[in-house]
């Protein structure tokens, strides 16, 4: 907060910093009991709102022949510790996620899916993992590799 009281973004919100641009995004949707695999293919971005507070991240992918698209707003929950992310899709569903990193690798994690990764070659390299949970337990779903353009 400034001396006139207006709020600033802290050292927290700065993290998110690391996902801010535009990524070329390459994957797979691995084989498994849901069907073969699948090519990923898009583009990745995401962009501080005004005042710095939240991070929008914008999806726009194929997976197969099939597009995909989503809007994600990321913010730093103070009381919990970590972030949440809020996500709507092209195909009609909403979601929520809590965030966190620790040692350098990143966790997105729902009640029905998480994300496991970390940056790599000098933060031009975001790659991970995301599993599916089927009952209790969680299961490969897709690897997934975003290569920061430009």
């Amino acid at each position: 907060m400034t001396e006139s009281g207006t709020p600033r973004p802290g050292p927290e919100h700065r993290r998110l910093e690391a996902f801010v641009g535009r990524w070329e995004t390459r994957g797979e949707v691995l084989a498994g009991p849901h069907g073969p695999a699948v090519p990923i293919a898009g583009v990745d971005s995401y962009e501080w709102l005004p005042g710095g507070f939240f991070l929008l991240h914008r999806v726009d992918v194929r997976m197969g022949g099939e597009p995909v698209e989503a809007l994600e707003v990321i913010g730093h929950d103070a009381d919990a510790g970590g972030y949440f992310m809020h996500s709507y899709d092209s195909q009609g569903s909403a979601g929520t996620m809590r965030a966190s990193e620790q040692d350098g690798v990143w966790t997105f994690q729902g009640e029905a899916e998480r994300f496991t990764g970390g940056f790599g070659d000098g933060g031009r390299v975001l790659s991970g993992r995301w599993e599916r949970r089927e009952g209790p337990e969680w299961i490969p779903w897709m690897d997934v590799t975003l290569t920061r353009a430009g």
